[in-house]
């Protein structure tokens, strides 16, 4: 446990930070999942938050750039 204040409130950004990251990657992988063969909402829906994960760094622009390649490349 941390002695100082600002160690400990750097805990609570932490752990807080970690609980939103969670969240917001397993809403991503599940847009994924039902993009593939899903309708066209379901794609625009997972590029959307794909855009949004690798604007904030939740993942590599790399690794969104891919999925959205494959999305739009499965649509085909």
């Amino acid at each position: 446990m941390p002695n100082l204040a600002s160690a400990k409130k750097n805990m609570r950004k932490s752990r807080a930070a970690a609980i939103r990251n969670r969240a917001q990657k397993s809403a991503l992988r599940t847009a994924l999942k039902r993009a593939t063969g899903g309708t066209a909402e379901d794609r625009m829906a997972a590029v959307r938050l794909l855009d949004r994960a690798s604007r904030k760094g939740l993942i590599h622009r790399n690794a969104a750039a891919r999925q959205k390649s494959r999305l739009a490349k499965a649509a085909k």
